[in-house]
């Protein structure tokens, strides 16, 4: 019996998982579009740059108070409370918590408004740093919306319910789409780049609220019923707990998120067309994060959770090499592609006639995605280590690797600020993030050891290698079939030099098409090295996937 439990969580892991990332990559996608119609509209532009600056702040708080710490400390003692208590005791625990969030995120963002007006007092009236002043304002109660909207979703994967919360951000992207696509079919509405900002900030204010309300029936079905028992939250000793086991993991979370802040700031006082053009390569390098990496992490964390409560740690090492030979598998292909491809990538998703996205977005956001591209699969393989510390409630290992990358960052993103040319200095900010994650997974790779749930290199460096091997080559493949494909069609359509590598950029439907084709070229490559030198990689995701059915089938039969 032990050992058919021990089985289905191998393979529930990447069926769950696949669920989410079928899931998310609708939103990623949307999101992607999003961003193609932001591009349209404003360009690099410092304005896009300071939109882009006043949104990471409310992100901050997503990060520590919503599916960041709280979530790592919330979710492992709901799903204690599920599994230990009544239904009705879980209930008004989790109602305490989402009393307790509504409280102080309140409080935070009242004050978080009041303190932008003395700030923007203070500033030189020609500052750029004025610009995000008015943005910030509107869009900072979002955070209390959206903590709110992720707690109700890590109650839900708690609950093993993974489809609804895993689409919830799809609605973000929509009312956000919706809006650009107003601004774009009908002009006269808002003529002005900062009119069209303002409503926008306000259009996200709805999204959030949309997002609560979109999980809550799901909620209702499974029983839930909000109620703290006539006991206020900070009275409850479970709730104290999630406290002092969200204290660290916030400390860690806030140092990583104030590290993205961070990076922001020096990228806007380096350029204030840096901060749009991160944003730009950030968001195709989440699209495959967000499909597989977060994915993993959303269903690894209640796994964990389990795991450890019955002391098997050798599941979760097992759990851990699993899931890195599965992401090796997917994220390797994904970073190297991206990272040869990224100047074609750029032009053809982002760049159109008419449209703000000019060459010199082109060439700044191509860098950046060169550089973040690398990071996909280290991000991926910290997002597997580090639920496994949650998992097990210890939040203050994590804190204190992030505490000595923190450092390792700054000193980076400074380095190459100071020693990078003007139009590099944005790239050496996100590729000191990839290192910085680098020596991150490092770190938390080895102290898994005193825990007795460190993976073993045998299990599943083999399989990452192989990987490794097989993208490289399907990216030389790629890159070749690329020249080869513009060098035909420019010799049918283009009389000038303006097709260059690109192709011209009226010629869109030829850069998508020649995209495709040589996407689907390497995918094809990759995978037909992967039957030759990684069979047995292939074998175990099928039948990981494929359990799946047959466990439907058997339960159709019984």
């Amino acid at each position: 019996m032990t050992e058919q439990r021990q089985n289905s969580d191998r393979h529930s892991v990447l069926r769950s998982a696949s669920v989410v990332g079928i899931m998310t990559a609708v939103s990623r996608v949307l999101g992607l579009v999003r961003e193609v119609a932001m591009g349209y509209l404003f360009g690099t532009t410092p304005l896009k740059s300071a939109f882009d600056m006043a949104f990471t702040i409310p992100n901050l708080f997503r990060r520590l108070f919503g599916e960041g710490a709280l979530s790592s400390a919330f979710v492992p003692l709901f799903s204690e409370s599920l599994t230990k208590e009544r239904r009705e005791e879980s209930w008004r625990f989790a109602s305490r918590v989402l009393l307790a969030l509504a409280m102080l995120l309140a409080a935070v963002t009242a004050i978080g408004i009041a303190l932008t007006f003395p700030i923007n007092e203070m500033l030189p009236p020609d500052s750029r740093w004025r610009l995000p002043m008015p943005m910030l304002r509107v869009m900072l109660p979002y955070a209390l919306l959206i903590c709110l909207a992720a707690t109700v979703s890590g109650m839900l994967n708690a609950l093993r319910s993974f489809a609804i919360p895993s689409l919830t951000p799809f609605l973000l992207n929509a009312i956000w789409l919706a809006v650009l696509g107003t601004f774009i079919l009908f002009p006269g509405l808002a003529k002005l780049p900062e009119q069209q900002l303002m409503i926008l900030c306000a259009a996200i204010l709805v999204a959030g609220s949309a997002q609560i309300f979109f999980q809550w029936p799901v909620l209702r079905r499974h029983g839930f019923r909000f109620s703290c028992g006539g006991v206020m939250p900070w009275r409850d000793p479970r709730l104290r707990q999630v406290v002092v086991l969200m204290g660290p993991a916030a400390i860690g979370m806030g140092l990583i998120q104030i590290n993205v802040c961070v990076d922001k700031l020096l990228a806007y006082w380096v350029d204030a067309s840096a901060p749009a053009a991160l944003e730009y390569a950030e968001r195709i390098t989440y699209l495959p994060l967000g499909m597989f990496a977060t994915a993993f992490m959303t269903v690894l964390l209640p796994t964990f959770s389990r795991q450890a409560a019955e002391g098997k740690r050798w599941e979760i090492r097992e759990t851990i090499e699993r899931a890195i030979r599965n992401l090796g598998l997917i994220m390797a292909p994904c970073s190297l592609a991206l990272m040869v491809l990224s100047p074609m990538v750029i032009r053809a998703i982002y760049a159109y006639d008419g449209g703000k996205f000019g060459d010199e977005s082109v060439l700044l956001s191509s860098r950046a995605l060169s550089a973040y591209a690398p990071g996909l699969l280290i991000f991926s393989l910290q997002k597997v280590m580090t639920p496994a510390f949650y998992g097990m409630q210890d939040m203050k290992t994590p804190l204190k690797v992030s505490m000595w990358c923190l450092l390792l960052n700054l000193t980076l993103n400074i380095t190459s600020i100071l020693l990078l040319p003007a139009g590099w200095k944005h790239c050496g900010i996100a590729g000191s993030t990839v290192l910085t994650s680098l020596v991150n997974c490092i770190f938390l790779y080895r102290l898994l050891k005193p825990k007795a749930c460190m993976p073993r290199l045998r299990n599943f460096l083999p399989s990452l290698l192989k990987s490794v091997l097989s993208a490289a080559l399907m990216s030389a493949a790629a890159l070749w079939f690329w020249f080869w494909g513009v060098g035909v069609t420019s010799a049918k359509n283009c009389r000038s030099d303006a097709c260059s590598i690109f192709l011209r950029q009226s010629d869109k439907l030829l850069q998508v098409e020649l995209l495709v084709a040589t996407v689907f070229l390497g995918v094809v490559v990759y995978f037909g090295l992967m039957a030759i030198v990684g069979r047995g990689e292939l074998k175990e995701m099928a039948a990981d996937l494929m359990s799946r059915k047959k466990k439907r089938g058997g339960k159709n039969a019984g």
